[in-house]
């Protein structure tokens, strides 16, 4: 995940790159969020003035859509199931498990800046729950200790480029 810092001038570039696209809120807002790790609040007023929406129109969207995260994530982005299928096989547990074992709550991120932890309602992955998502990887039938396998092992990535 390679978020980049806080840039108006990139902010613009990417807006003006959807910006006559039809539905282009959501569009230009997906790309900040690719572009900078999240939808920075200093880009709200350049998209509401860019389609002439007002700032509430704007900031309504960022916090309707659960996906649009208005904080930088930490360094990995761990997706749990919160979906009925995945509940029915230990999700509940396994989300407090995860979020005794990392000190995070869902919507936060960990002390150290490593994982961020967030809710999902379906991976499309319910046969094999509980499913989670690191990062952009898919995990099926996962418990705290797959958990701390993969996420080790993408730290262990990171140290080795």
């Amino acid at each position: 995940m390679g978020i980049a810092p806080w840039s108006a001038a990139r902010a613009a570039e990417l807006i003006e790159q959807h910006r006559s696209q039809a539905g282009a809120c959501l569009p230009i807002l997906h790309a900040l969020q690719e572009e900078f790790g999240h939808v920075p609040a200093e880009a709200v007023p350049l998209v509401a003035e860019a389609l002439n929406l007002s700032r509430a129109e704007v900031h309504g969207v960022v916090s309707f859509y659960h996906d649009f995260r208005k904080m930088a994530p930490g360094r990995h982005v761990l997706k749990l199931c919160r979906a009925e299928a995945c509940q029915a096989v230990g999700a509940d547990a396994l989300a407090a498990k995860v979020e005794a074992r990392f000190a995070v709550e869902f919507g936060g991120t960990s002390a150290d800046g490593r994982l961020t932890l967030e809710p999902v309602m379906c991976l499309g992955n319910c046969a094999c729950g509980p499913a989670a998502m690191l990062d952009e990887r898919i995990l099926g039938r996962v418990d705290l200790a797959k958990i701390e396998f993969h996420l080790a092992r993408r730290l262990a990535e990171e140290r080795n480029r």
